[in-house]
């Protein structure tokens, strides 16, 4: 399933441990943006560690599994980060090709 809905996404997440800091996503009009600061008003704010971040991105682990045993915490939507798993992200290449 993928994410059609087309309603404004902003998640901020906050990374502990090494290479800690903040970043948001933000999906606004379809379009997915990722920055490296704070967002005051998202709709939830994610707090996870370094490993476990890298072991979602990887999907080593699914995001109940991290949450089930303690390496996630969630404040706010948490119906809003469930939309971000049904995100279909398309990378452009150099030539505006379209990549998965």
């Amino acid at each position: 399933m993928t994410y059609d809905e087309y309603e404004h996404i902003a998640v901020q997440v906050n990374v502990t441990g090494e290479a800690a800091g903040t970043f948001y996503i933000e999906i606004p009009e379809r379009h997915v943006c990722v920055e490296p600061y704070d967002y005051y008003n998202h709709d939830a704010c994610v707090r996870v560690d370094t490993k476990t971040l890298c072991d979602l991105m990887e999907r080593r682990i699914t995001y109940a599994d991290a949450c089930k045993d303690g390496n996630v915490w969630i404040e706010g939507n948490p119906y809003k980060i469930g939309l971000l798993g049904k995100v279909n992200v398309k990378i452009a290449n150099k030539h505006g090709q379209k990549e998965r």
